[in-house]
């Protein structure tokens, strides 16, 4: 068993990280700060291509490249044939369900109601113009999704199992894998959104029996913005006719087009080559550190930062569920989510703020407008917690003094 992070190895790594010395980032889940090594993989790609053509530089970037396949594969427990590049988690996400073929009237879709809104809306898109219906998957009290109802739900009509693991929203860990039990047993496509489970918990997508798993590398995975990793099952491969193709996809082979028969279908052959190389650092360092010891460092921090915003009068802590990711999100009363970002912002406090947009269906059911979100990252340290904290007890004081002095002057 590899030793446990410690504080002296966080350090360590926030000082080859140049936006810690900036700012406190809470925001690891919207997009993550990149290493220093990183910055060089991409700009040294591209110095390359100003120098030498962006064409006769790409053999560099072609290494990097298939290193990055074998790391993802090796992150995933995945084979580097079922590894597909692409620009966005929703790209790679609307690709592959475009690929799935024609929808018919009756056809349904059973979604997580954590479900992320690119990908109803990628669904609604097509579905809803064919008669076919999206369904939401009802939850067991404590908010995650609920596998004996989805047994329930099963009919031969059943087209699509879809699952956000970790929602936007807030850090409820779904139960991935007893779901992927279900859909295996009936035959059924599965589809998880991996967005805010990638870098910072462990995926093993044997164990998860998905047919595709998406996410984008800019969250815990601390990649460059434009680069995504999408997982394709090899045995699943003829359930998806990609509804575009191109030379690299379909390349010419004697006198006719020939689809790969790997998950490079669903990549095309114009691409960044130097996001790419930045993308393989990522990777390298993420595999480096290893999965276990960043999910045991950050997994503590967010459970003390949600025990002590829970603590503050006037925040409400909006987690669902028993076990937890490290993203925290939050309330506070009087006070909108994205003015609460601000404040923070002016502490030099990065955080995120969601509004229903984002998770149409939870947010909904909940009666929820919108809620702050704070994530937490192996480069985030005890002491950055604290000062989330006291800067959010400030806000909250000040909020609460404010609705205070409306209703005397109502009275």
């Amino acid at each position: 068993m590899s030793r446990a992070l410690t504080l002296a190895d966080v350090q360590a790594m926030r000082a080859k990280t140049p936006g810690c010395a900036q700012v406190v980032h809470f925001n690891h889940a919207g997009a993550s700060l990149p290493s220093a090594a990183t910055l060089d993989a991409i700009t040294s790609q591209l110095r390359l291509e100003a120098q030498s053509g962006p064409m006769e530089a790409s053999m560099q970037g072609t290494q990097a490249a298939e290193s990055a396949r074998a790391n993802a594969a090796a992150l995933f427990n995945a084979t580097p044939a079922e590894i597909a590049f692409t620009s966005s988690g929703s790209a790679g996400w609307g690709m592959a369900f475009a690929a799935l073929g024609r929808w018919q009237a009756g056809d349904r879709i059973l979604v997580g109601r954590h479900e992320w809104a690119g990908n109803l809306a990628t669904m609604h898109h097509v579905v809803d113009a064919a008669g076919a219906h999206i369904e939401t998957i009802p939850c067991e009290d404590d908010g995650t999704v609920s596998v004996r109802a989805l047994d329930n739900m099963i009919d031969s009509r059943v087209r699509l199992i879809a699952l956000t693991w970790v929602p936007a929203n807030g850090g409820v860990i779904n139960p991935a894998e007893a779901i992927g039990d279900i859909a295996r047993r009936h035959g059924i496509p599965y589809f998880i959104d991996a967005g805010q489970a990638l870098g910072q918990m462990r995926i093993d997508v044997q164990a998860l029996n998905c047919d595709v798993l998406k996410g984008a590398a800019r969250k815990f995975l601390r990649g460059p913005r434009g680069t995504a990793l999408l997982y394709v099952k090899q045995s699943s491969l003829k359930r998806f006719a990609p509804p575009y193709v191109d030379v690299l996809s379909a390349p010419f082979a004697g006198d006719t087009f020939s689809i790969r028969d790997d998950a490079r279908r669903f990549e095309t052959s114009e691409v960044s080559t130097a996001l790419l190389c930045g993308l393989s650092n990522a990777l390298a360092e993420a595999r480096e550190i290893g999965i276990d010891r960043i999910e045991n460092w950050v997994r503590p921090l967010a459970r003390n930062l949600r025990e002590r915003l829970a603590a503050i009068p006037g925040v409400v802590v909006r987690d669902l569920g028993h076990a937890h990711a490290a993203l925290v999100s939050f309330t506070v009363d009087g006070i909108a989510a994205a003015e609460v970002k601000s404040e923070l912002a002016s502490r030099g406090i990065n955080v995120g703020a969601n509004g229903v947009a984002y998770t149409p269906l939870d947010m909904q059911a909940r009666g929820l407008t919108d809620i702050v979100r704070a994530s937490i990252s192996y480069l985030n340290v005890p002491g950055e917690i604290d000062i989330l904290v006291d800067a959010v007890a400030e806000i909250a004081a000040s909020s609460a003094q404010r609705i205070d002095g409306v209703r005397e002057c109502i009275s």
